[in-house]
């Protein structure tokens, strides 16, 4: 029987993976702000000068798509980190 040499964390197949998922969690995320500030962003413009309906499409469009965005990235994020530190815990 072959003795298999232990993966450093670096080759581990599966905190690739999760190194790929945080990186595309924490794109959504900063997409999510941006699109929230934008939105916020566009609601004082609109009631500084006069609401039209672009306007108001923008608004919702922004927050619409944020939210979609913030969601599940929000959630990825935070199981992403709790992965992370029960590896930790564990010693792996």
């Amino acid at each position: 029987m072959a003795f298999l040499p232990p993966t450093s964390a670096s080759q581990d197949p599966v905190r690739i993976r999760r190194q790929q998922f945080a990186k595309y969690t924490l794109l959504a995320n900063r997409m999510g702000y941006l699109l929230y500030a934008l939105s916020m962003a566009v609601f004082v413009m609109a009631f500084a000068l006069k609401f039209t309906p672009t306007m108001v499409t923008i608004i919702t469009v922004c927050l619409v798509i944020g939210s979609i965005l913030l969601a599940p990235s929000i959630v990825l994020g935070h199981a992403i980190k709790a992965a992370e530190r029960e590896d930790r815990e564990n010693g792996i």
